[in-house]
């Protein structure tokens, strides 16, 4: 039998099955028990920072916010900011009503290629992947709008405008977060990676992680670190942990119009390991379903991207060999994620 057992052949949804009220999970989406969550553990108390990036107009403020920032990077690798609350509102409305659509609709956009710019699903790689996440998404290239929107998901028929809307105001934000990042890092040449950042690669991940009835067997999604530069997260109730650095799992709390803003594999080569991307897992709820939505931010497809020339020298040795977007896909599309990171196959040390 097919290692996905009763989801190989006729692969249904987490929602539809949290729809039709299963009293227990496939098989195909229980984790061994070492890598389950352990729901009746006293979970770990953090105060993550908050940043609130208009400080940076004040210039008496800047350099105190700068090093608020330099210092979240080195220790956790989150901080948070808001988006126009009207906007970020109508996404996650419209992807509400996206995935309230009927079955059939949705499959019509499902699919296990990776490379696919519009592709919706339920697993990082539904090919690859042993067990599946208790999660859909839709995911969808969104930068330069033009020339993906078209082929986003035309029902509701206000998605294109209201997630476009969404995604075009992270993309700009984007650009203001790696501005500081890299300020942070001492490379705060106007021009630097101007153009880069500018022609870059954008991926909206819209989640949605359904009620589950056996959430300690089972995770939203597994512990992973995103590929590009930085991803910015909106969401609609907690559920997000992180690993911090004694391997413990931290729940990030929500904070009602805030995003959380991760660092990515693409930002800890390019700071030589000053910086480290951010492992991160989503836990599931018995009761609630939880909405996200991912704005994932790369350099360009096929940009190889290595650590910044200012931060090799004799006391700080070049710890990563360089990587594309592209060469992060053919990974994934060919590797079960969990059982292995991408970035360690760049590390030189």
């Amino acid at each position: 039998m097919d290692q996905h057992g009763d989801c190989a052949t006729s692969f249904t949804c987490a929602m539809s099955l949290s729809d039709q009220g299963v009293s227990s999970i496939p098989q195909c989406y229980i984790l061994p028990p070492s890598q389950r969550p352990n729901t009746n553990h006293v979970s770990i108390s953090t105060t993550l920072p908050i940043i609130d990036l208009s400080t940076l107009r004040d210039q008496s403020l800047r350099s105190q916010t700068i090093n608020e920032i330099r210092i979240a990077c080195k220790e956790i690798g989150v901080i948070n900011h808001g988006i126009d609350e009207s906007t970020m509102k109508d996404a996650l409305e419209v992807a509400n009503e996206f995935f309230n659509l009927p079955n059939n609709e949705k499959m019509c956009l499902f699919s296990d290629d990776v490379h696919k710019p519009v592709r919706y699903g339920t697993s990082l790689n539904q090919a690859k992947d042993e067990v599946f996440c208790w999660r859909d998404f839709i995911k969808h290239y969104s930068h330069p709008i033009s020339d993906w929107i078209h082929l986003w998901p035309s029902n509701p028929s206000t998605y294109r405008e209201k997630m476009g809307k969404y995604a075009m105001a992270a993309q700009i934000l984007q650009y203001k977060v790696m501005e500081i990042i890299l300020e942070s890092l001492g490379l705060n040449h106007q021009s630097y990676l101007h153009e880069e950042i500018k022609g870059g690669s954008q991926v909206v991940a819209v989640n949605c992680y359904p009620a589950c009835p056996e959430p300690d067997l089972t995770l939203g999604i597994h512990p992973h670190s995103d590929y590009g530069s930085i991803t910015l997260l909106l969401q609609t109730r907690s559920g997000l942990e992180i690993e911090d650095k004694n391997n413990n799992w931290v729940p990030v709390p929500f904070v009602d119009g805030a995003l959380v803003v991760q660092l990515g594999d693409q930002m800890e080569v390019l700071s030589n390991g000053q910086y480290k991307s951010v492992i991160h897992r989503a836990i599931v709820n018995g009761n609630e379903k939880r909405f996200s939505i991912m704005s994932l931010h790369s350099f360009a497809m096929d940009k190889k991207m290595g650590p910044a020339i200012q931060l090799v020298d004799d006391q700080h040795p070049k710890c990563y060999n360089e990587f594309s977007f592209r060469e992060f896909l053919e990974f994934l599309s060919c590797n079960d994620v969990s059982k292995g990171r991408f970035l360690d196959t760049l590390k030189l040390i």
